[in-house]
């Protein structure tokens, strides 16, 4: 009787496990979702920034993954990935093709390999929470791993110009990613619900109507950004004139080196001279401060007398602190370094996080042993620093981040948990706009206007190309610059010393959201091992 019994088991685990019929067309349909998916995601960051289509992307990748196979799923993932991240960091295109190919698939390889969580996800009922955790998480990961993360891609950081964007001032960026992927969960909820209510044996009016009304409360949510308060002045609070200087660089690749360092160094100054000109003729305000770029010196100071002499007239012309973009030697640093009139550099911020196969290459001797790369890239590491730095100008306590740094959200909170009241991002975007493209300097700068809007602080970007910028602290450009021209701006921004909620915060909800969906998906995988035992005990034929 026993083995009787047990036949209908295995027939049914057998025929559970043999692919079902259409399952080829189900998966070239996952495929397609996927790839569109991704093609959506990636418009949604500059320079189209076409910002609602941050929720499609993560709808249409649940969609593409929803009751598939592993390795449908997995292959799902990874055309995600290379759908969103070729596009979106077509960029780099300008250092070399292998570098945006290389970059482009490692992360589209990581994401596949991520998403399998997001896969056993979807195993949960109330499973559009667990798609917008599990963003958090994957984005947490590639924020930190490999070799200190790379923070492009975020959701959040498509939302610079959405109604949504305020919420990064009560919970911080990793947040607000979370509502994104929640609506996008929520949407995916509309698209599949019908036919997941359906297997449940629910009504075709409960079918469309939770997932609608899903969708609209998340909507809601996000939007609601919208009425949260921005740009939280004070009465009598301090007021700064802040300049920044586009010096632009020679637009070709084929100058000697040295020709390029010495002229880029030479244009800043021209630009800052021009600046004083406009000063002494009552044309501008006297500014408190003036940022220079990145790498607006290539050539260490200390070294060159002819370097050190051009920078020290551009200072002593416009007579107030300059901070100066500097490559420092002995060792090899990428440098914010703070010059004041007849004295010369007396502070510097070195960074911290520093770009991996640009300014350092990992596993450089294993490497070189395989080819000439690492020197082709970059010859000698850069050293990082280990600290941040507020420089105290007066009234004026300026914060610095270079360029890549702008996407950390701790390297950013750390300037305004030391005292900044006002933070500059040093950037050289000239590499990357060779062909005329703006995607990294776009993208760049709609983290910077996020920074402000997050702790309430004004932000100078100064670009060696574009675009720079003044932002205010609730993320409106005050006035900017366009690529490929030499320019000085500048403003009045206020000095906030008071901290936002999610200054306060700090790192909290993010790690609260990744770390409850890294307990759920273990949770899941558990009772998956469970449950396939069960099966199997119960296919086994007694004795």
């Amino acid at each position: 009787m026993r083995l009787l019994s047990s036949a209908p088991v295995v027939s049914t685990a057998v025929a559970a496990a043999r692919p079902q019929p259409g399952w080829r067309l189900r998966a070239s349909l996952a495929l397609l979702t996927a790839l569109a998916g991704g093609l959506a995601l990636a418009a949604a960051f500059p320079p189209a920034g076409i910002w609602p289509l941050a929720v499609v992307g993560p709808a249409l990748l649940t969609v593409a993954l929803w009751q598939q196979r592993a390795r449908v799923a997995v292959t799902a993932s990874g055309v995600f990935g290379l759908a969103f991240f070729f596009p979106l960091l077509s960029w780099v295109i300008n250092v070399a093709w292998y570098a945006w190919t290389g970059l482009a698939v490692a992360e589209s390889v990581i994401f596949a390999v991520l998403a399998v969580g997001l896969w056993l996800l979807l195993r949960l009922r109330a499973w559009p929470v667990a798609v917008a955790g599990w963003w958090v998480m994957a984005e947490a990961v590639r924020d930190r791993w490999p070799w200190g993360g790379f923070p492009w891609g975020r959701l959040v950081m498509s939302q610079a110009r959405a109604p949504t964007v305020r919420w990064v001032a009560i919970a911080g960026p990793p947040f607000l990613s979370f509502l994104i992927a929640l609506a996008g969960g929520c949407l995916a909820f509309v698209l599949i619900g019908q036919t997941a209510a359906q297997q449940r044996g629910e009504s075709w009016a409960r079918a469309r109507l939770w997932p609608a009304v899903a969708l609209a409360a998340s909507a809601a949510l996000a939007c609601a950004g919208a009425l949260l308060p921005a740009d939280q002045a004070t009465a009598g609070e301090p007021t700064a004139v802040v300049a920044a200087i586009q010096g632009n660089v020679p637009h070709a690749r084929n100058l000697p080196d040295l020709l390029r360092a010495t002229t880029v160094t030479q244009n800043h100054a021209a630009a800052t001279l021009k600046l004083a000109a406009r000063v002494r003729s009552g044309a501008a305000p006297a500014p408190d401060v003036v940022i220079w770029p990145e790498n607006s010196t290539d050539l260490d100071p200390a070294y060159d007398p002819f370097v050190y002499d051009t920078i020290a007239a551009a200072v002593a012309a416009i007579d107030r602190p300059v901070l100066v973009g500097a490559v420092l030697q002995n060792p090899v640093r990428n440098a914010g370094q703070l010059w004041l009139p007849g004295k010369g550099p007396v502070a510097v911020y070195i960074k911290r996080r520093l770009v991996p196969f640009g300014e350092v290459i990992p596993f450089r001797s294993l490497i070189s042993e395989i080819t000439t790369l690492p020197s082709t890239l970059q010859p000698v590491n850069f050293t990082p620093g280990h600290r941040a730095v507020v420089f105290h100008l007066g009234k004026v306590r300026l914060g610095d981040v270079i360029c890549y740094e702008v996407g950390f959200d701790g390297l950013v909170s750390s300037e305004i948990a030391a005292g900044a009241n006002l933070l500059a991002v040093q950037t050289n975007d000239a590499t990357f706009e060779i062909d005329g493209q703006t995607g990294e300097t776009l993208q760049q700068l709609a983290m910077a206007r996020i920074r402000a809007i997050e702790y309430n602080r004004a932000v100078v970007v100064a670009s060696t190309t574009g675009v720079s910028a003044i932002i205010a602290p609730d993320g409106r450009l005050l006035v900017s610059t366009r690529t490929w021209t030499q320019a000085e701006i500048e403003a009045r921004v206020p000095l906030r010393s008071s901290t936002t909620l999610a200054g306060r915060l700090g790192g909290w909800p993010e790690a609260v959201i990744a770390w409850g969906t890294v307990a759920v998906l273990g949770w899941v995988i558990a009772s998956e091992i469970r449950r396939r035992r069960g099966r199997r005990s119960l296919a086994r034929p007694a004795e």
